[in-house]
């Protein structure tokens, strides 16, 4: 099978009419809505560097989008489309169906479209997916902006990609395979949120990324993180382990100022969102339990380890 009957088989979907051009030729073409900028993004992942190569098909295709509207998401943006480059080492008609349905399964519950990319053989399987969307002109979230006295929040439940991981089978491994962008409250954090990030190499380490280019510093409580129920039953160093460094849970770890936070707690979110510390001046991250400072060091996820 040539390359173009992959496309038409498996990646060839009509588009809507917020989409000029899509897949069929050389490039796509979008209008920009008015007063809109362009949020554009892209993650690789290979084949048993980011996932583990028993992984389902479908799950793959999933989280090939997931991750990137992730990133689309802490930018405060609305997901619009993606592109998928994608190198095989061989055609296999079972797994292209199962992973281009994962991830038309994604595309369509964030009301996300596929308007074109490339396939090519490879000897090992890589994908990588441009996504892009659009957000009120100004209004992007980045990473520099979190001020003195902000609180630290982050989405849903932390380490438990991590604990997946490291227990194949167990029911957490469900948030490893299938994770979900928290496209609708990073939307509902604009004009809220100070600064944002993804959670994607480890909480802590992600954090520190805020702190860095907002030139702060912050105090986490550890009696704070949101966790699930097995990770509350795990020893301390265990659980802290899984939620600090552990990375792949793709929540969104925002600073916003106490006024904002009580103005975000009045919307309906889709998502709890928990208070887990707070900026100040001194430029390092410091750990407390019970009120009691703790010297801990946590390193996320390393691309080049």
């Amino acid at each position: 099978m040539a390359e173009f009957s992959i496309i038409d088989t498996y990646f060839n979907r009509q588009h809507g009419s917020s989409v000029d051009l899509g897949v069929g030729d050389d490039s796509a073409v979008l209008t920009p809505p008015p007063q809109q900028q362009l949020v554009i993004c892209a993650d690789t992942l290979v084949a048993g560097r980011h996932f583990p190569l028993d992984t389902d098909p479908h799950a793959i295709g999933w989280k090939s989008v997931a991750v990137n509207l992730s990133d689309i998401a802490a930018m405060g943006a609305k997901p619009h489309s993606i592109l998928l480059a994608l190198s095989l080492p061989q055609i296999d008609h079972d797994w292209l169906k199962a992973f281009s349905q994962g991830l038309y399964d994604c595309c369509d519950q964030f009301g996300v479209r596929l308007i074109g990319g490339d396939t090519t053989q490879s000897p090992h399987l890589t994908l990588s997916v441009t996504a892009l969307g659009w957000i009120d002109t100004g209004q992007a979230i980045t990473r520099a902006g979190a001020q003195l006295g902000d609180y630290i929040c982050v989405s849903g439940t932390v380490g438990d990609a991590a604990f997946g991981l490291k227990h194949p089978g167990h029911a957490l491994q469900q948030r490893l395979d299938y994770p979900t962008p928290r496209c609708e409250l990073g939307q509902q954090l604009k004009g809220l949120a100070s600064s944002m990030i993804d959670v994607s190499d480890g909480l802590a380490q992600d954090l520190g990324h805020i702190l860095k280019a907002s030139k702060v510093g912050a105090t986490l409580d550890l009696d704070l993180l949101p966790l699930s129920d097995t990770l509350r039953h795990l020893p301390d160093t265990q659980r802290w382990q899984y939620a600090l460094a552990g990375g792949d849970d793709y929540e969104l770890c925002f600073s916003i100022s106490p006024q904002h936070f009580e103005q975000l707690l009045q919307q309906p979110l889709n998502v709890r969102v928990t208070k887990i510390g707070q900026i100040h001046a001194a430029p390092e991250l410091h750990f407390v339990q019970n009120g009691v400072d703790h010297s801990l060091q946590f390193q996320g996820y390393q691309h080049f380890a």
